[in-house]
């Protein structure tokens, strides 16, 4: 599938994804304002899309200015990090024809559980092939180097073309160049799941069937019959294409890890459309929308594409199942 081309935004700058090594909220604070404040000045559509605390601390910074600024809080936006995507997606399909554009957005922060964390580093990576036709369109990703980890830094550095500090100005990354960094990450097996995990396979058959266990099995770790119902669909669409896409022949997975319930499908089939269930279908036919649905439904849906075929694992928390 080939990734959505910007076409409505004019010039001939390429789209520049740009990492912030900043190192606490003072120093964050004090890259931020000068950087949103330039884009206000200079006409451009901003949008900044931060923690709660971190908005705040930056609405008040900038006075007057925070009134030509759209904010948007990551820990809603960003709760699932394959809803990011299609924020941006509107937001850039909206410029005035040659008007320029810029974002901040801090998908990857320390409070990010394992799994929460490799979706939003699959995110970073996913942005350069989505908006890789959309020029005039300057993207800021700030990373605090004192709550994260060397390894997830370097990650970084493979997924933005440049860096640059609170005192340094950007240099281009030398690993950006050099690593696929999207086949990397979309190509890393999940953890196995647990001894006790429930292990069936599903058929053409046995479709429905597949479906009410699942929905037993959410109700049974305490979910509402909404929520269950819910999760069932989701894992209700992800077979279907599995059946149709990867051999006829599913294998599911299911347990629980703490507070959430975890579903995984594994199949046979190649996986080739990296931006699917990240942009809204615009029709019933269109291929991922019962990927689109999943990530409506779940709070974390991860996809791996492997040597023996593909995996997609779906999460839904408990807390938000008895919402």
């Amino acid at each position: 599938m080939t990734p959505r081309m910007h076409s409505n935004l004019l010039g001939t700058q390429p789209f520049r994804h740009e990492a912030l090594f900043y190192g606490g909220d003072e120093e964050l604070l004090n890259s931020l304002e000068p950087f949103v404040r330039d884009g206000v000045r200079a006409g451009e559509k901003v949008l900044v899309v931060l923690g709660p605390a971190k908005l705040e601390s930056l609405r008040a910074a900038l006075g007057r200015d925070s009134k030509k600024v759209a904010f948007a809080d990551m820990d809603e936006v960003g709760a699932n990090p394959a809803r990011i995507m299609p924020l941006w997606s509107a937001f850039v399909d909206d410029l005035s024809p040659g008007q320029g554009a810029r974002g901040v957005g801090e998908p990857v922060t320390s409070a990010r559980k394992a799994a929460e964390l490799a979706e939003c580093q699959l995110h970073e990576s996913l942005l350069n092939l989505a908006f890789a036709g959309a020029p005039r369109f300057w993207l800021l990703c700030p990373y605090d180097t004192t709550a994260l980890s060397g390894a997830v830094l370097d990650e970084a550095r493979t997924s933005h073309a440049s860096i640059r500090s609170p005192v340094h100005p950007p240099v281009a990354s030398a690993l950006y160049e050099q690593a696929d960094s999207f086949g990397a990450l979309a190509g890393r097996d999940l953890p196995a799941a647990p001894e006790g995990a429930v292990n069936f396979l599903v058929d053409g058959e046995g479709v429905g069937s597949s479906r009410r266990r699942v929905h037993d099995f959410a109700l049974q770790f305490g979910f509402y019959d909404g929520a269950a119902a819910d999760y069932a669909l989701a894992v209700h669409e992800v077979i279907a294409n599995s059946l149709k896409h990867g051999g006829g022949r599913a294998h599911v997975t299911i347990w629980g890890e703490g507070d959430n319930l975890i579903c995984e499908v594994r199949d046979r089939g190649r996986f080739d459309e990296p931006m699917a269930g990240r942009q809204h279908p615009v029709n019933d036919s269109q291929s991922g929308r019962g990927l689109w649905m999943a990530n409506q439904l779940c709070d974390l849906v991860q996809i791996r594409n492997l040597p023996r075929g593909t995996v997609v694992r779906l999460h839904k928390h408990l807390r938000s199942a008895r919402d």
